[in-house]
């Protein structure tokens, strides 16, 4: 197993660097936050003439064809300044199934979707179901050339800005991912803020009415097409706790240094150290359990799925000690928002909860 990244992954992760270190700044995330829209539209547009965007996608529906590797190494590099733009909800959930099915307009999706132009968001998720999403009630049955769907979904992540939606729901005693243009009448939408900043949105629909070509999948097609964005999705989310924890952990040492305490810094008490060292070896243990997922999703190897939810568990256990234990350690400036590590210890509790947590993956494993 090669665990050495090439120099065209090393230079995108420098790339991304010099991107949070210089652009995304703690004040700006502070703006987006508080304008309510969920991202900055600038930001986004960037982030498709820097090709972020295409990262992900076929060569031949116009994208760069990278995988798994080039994702973990975006999505760790967000994690350490809180990117809040929809590369989740967009790029890897909605454009995976929309990339790798057989739907006719697939190319023409892409394409805005990459330029910066559209938003697609997933519902997937419905009320009480416990993470379990195999057997949605959201319902569609036929009406001569249309589908009339019927349902609730709950926590559409990016849902208020979307230009279409991919909905998960039972179809001819089958499963189909319909895809359905926000404008359609029937549509109803109750947004709101998530606790690490994020927008959700939960959507009804009454009778929407939409033609039979807008079906992207239908199945066992279906089904493969959903579980696979979402365990892509699990990984990357997992790489973005990794750079959470590794930003806690570094302004943890920053911060004990400069703090003074019976005439020197607290950094030089032992009991302080060593609690540093516990978070830097939970770090590193999510980190191998990373490099061994994102490289069997790249391979995709047969056990890829239960690698990803080894990780997942470790993440959701790792993360809470980590973003606590930063928390503790810088007192109470620990819970302000006025500093960064709050808002760490937000966004590891908002992952544990998102595409399973720890209990579930650990069941799942």
């Amino acid at each position: 197993m090669d665990l050495n990244f090439s120099d065209e992954q090393k230079m995108l992760r420098e790339e991304i660097q010099k991107f949070c270190m210089s652009d995304y700044t703690f004040e700006k995330r502070e703006e987006i936050i508080k304008s309510g829209e969920g991202f900055d539209r600038d930001f986004w547009k960037l982030f498709s003439e820097l090709g972020w965007l295409s990262l992900p996608f076929n060569e031949d529906s116009g994208g760069f064809g990278c995988g798994p590797v080039e994702l973990s190494i975006l999505f760790e590099e967000f994690g350490k300044v809180l990117v809040l733009e929809p590369y989740l909800s967009t790029v890897v959930l909605s454009g995976y199934i929309i990339d790798n099915s057989s739907f006719s307009q697939r190319v023409e999706f892409v394409e805005a979707i990459t330029s910066g132009n559209k938003h697609v968001s997933l519902a997937y998720i419905e009320p009480n179901q416990n993470f379990d999403h195999a057997d949605p009630e959201t319902s569609a049955v036929n009406d001569g050339e249309n589908i009339i769907i019927n349902g609730k979904k709950s926590l559409v992540l990016n849902g208020g800005n979307a230009d279409d939606l991919i909905v998960w729901v039972s179809y001819d005693d089958k499963k189909a991912l319909i895809l359905i243009d926000k404008e359609q009448s029937g549509l109803s939408f109750i947004e709101f803020p998530t606790v690490d900043g994020q927008t959700c949105t939960e959507i009804s629909f009454k009778d929407v009415n939409v033609s039979k070509d807008a079906i992207l999948a239908i199945g066992d097609e279906a089904e493969g097409l959903l579980n696979e964005a979402i365990n892509l999705a699990t990984l990357c989310v997992s790489a973005e706790s990794i750079g959470c924890m590794t930003a806690c952990y570094m302004k943890t040492i920053e911060y004990t240094k400069g703090r003074q305490q019976f005439g020197q810094p607290i950094s030089k008490f032992q009991v302080l150290q060593h609690r540093m060292v516990d978070m830097f070896m939970e770090t590193e243990v999510c980190k191998s359990l990373l490099y061994k997922a994102m490289l069997e999703c790249d391979s995709n190897q047969d056990t890829k799925s239960k690698s990803v939810s080894a990780l997942k568990y470790q993440i959701g256990t790792s993360g809470r000690l980590v973003s606590q234990e930063a928390v503790q350690l810088h007192g109470g400036m620990g819970v302000s928002d006025e500093m960064l590590i709050g808002h760490y210890l937000k966004k590891l509790v908002a992952i544990d909860a998102l595409f399973g947590n720890s209990d579930y993956h650990l069941k799942k494993y």
